[in-house]
């Protein structure tokens, strides 16, 4: 796959509750300035359907990755086969394609990944045709052991300013494999912008906590989500980054920034060395 730098994520879509014409309006403009990647997951509320809405016309237009392993809605335990197969086949129907690009298997243990069967599922969907790629999305030795198994063409693993285990535990291993790799939470979901209150959002309040501890300079600045995102896209291997937003305008701003480039050598080590120096060995990457 040549994919864009940026991809779409779908979890806020679904999760916020956002108008099927904004999804419409977010959608079609992204595909027709360059994006290429959108990735969404089963357990996302109706993000598959709208996305399916939105831009099943557009079908070759763009690669599209989803994930499984949560029951949502579907009358068995998670991670069950069975489930899988079901799960595997309505996310096919609601996002209104016979086949996705990338099926990932969304934060599995790597005890459930050991077992093998969770594995099969994905690998005989691919050989059915209902998925070109599988893929393992997930962090800490879950990942670690799902790049080492060889059994995944693809990672997509926390990234980001406040999460960084991953680029010394998982994503050399993952490149030297040859795997795809997709960053997810770029921009740390933008956390500090609370005005200086822990956010509400309890899956942005440990990122929260960990900037309080960084205290990155360039967080004062007006560009502080472009520096931030530019960090991610800067790391050797990285060929995607997913990036979230109910907003139709805030994919150009964030495509604007991406195509600056990555950052300067000297801004990514202090960036870096302020990670290695104030960071605690039990700040996972964050599922």
């Amino acid at each position: 796959m040549l994919v864009s730098v940026l991809g779409f994520g779908g979890a806020e879509i679904g999760f916020e509750s956002a108008p099927q014409a904004d999804v419409d309006s977010l959608l079609n403009a992204a595909l027709d300035s360059g994006l290429n990647v959108i990735d969404t997951g089963e357990c996302y509320a109706d993000s598959e359907e709208k996305i399916g809405k939105a831009v099943a016309n557009r079908r070759d237009d763009f690669y599209l990755f989803t994930k499984c392993g949560h029951s949502s809605g579907i009358d068995l335990p998670d991670w069950d086969p069975k489930l899988l197969a079901q799960s595997i086949d309505r996310s096919l129907k609601r996002l209104q394609t016979d086949c996705v690009d990338l099926m990932q298997l969304h934060s599995c243990s790597a005890d459930l990944l050991r077992m093998g069967d969770v594995i099969d599922v994905v690998l005989r969907a691919k050989e059915a045709g209902k998925t070109q790629y599988v893929g393992y999305s997930g962090d800490h030795d879950d990942a670690l052991y799902a790049v080492e198994c060889g059994a995944f063409d693809s990672l997509q693993t926390s990234l980001n300013i406040a999460d960084q285990e991953g680029l010394s535990l998982t994503l050399p291993k993952a490149v030297h494999r040859g795997m795809g790799v997709i960053a997810k939470r770029p921009i740390a979901n933008a956390a500090w912008k609370t005005g200086g209150e822990p956010p509400t959002n309890g899956y942005h309040k440990t990122y929260w906590e960990r900037l309080q501890k960084l205290q990155y300079d360039f967080l004062i600045d007006d560009d502080a989500v472009g520096k931030a995102l530019r960090f991610t896209l800067s790391q050797p291997g990285v060929n995607v980054a997913i990036v979230g937003t109910k907003n139709p305008s805030r994919w150009a701003v964030n495509s604007a920034y991406a195509q600056l480039g990555p950052l300067s050598e000297p801004v990514l080590q202090a960036i870096r060395n302020r990670w290695k120096e104030v960071a605690p060995a039990d700040w996972r990457g964050q599922n």
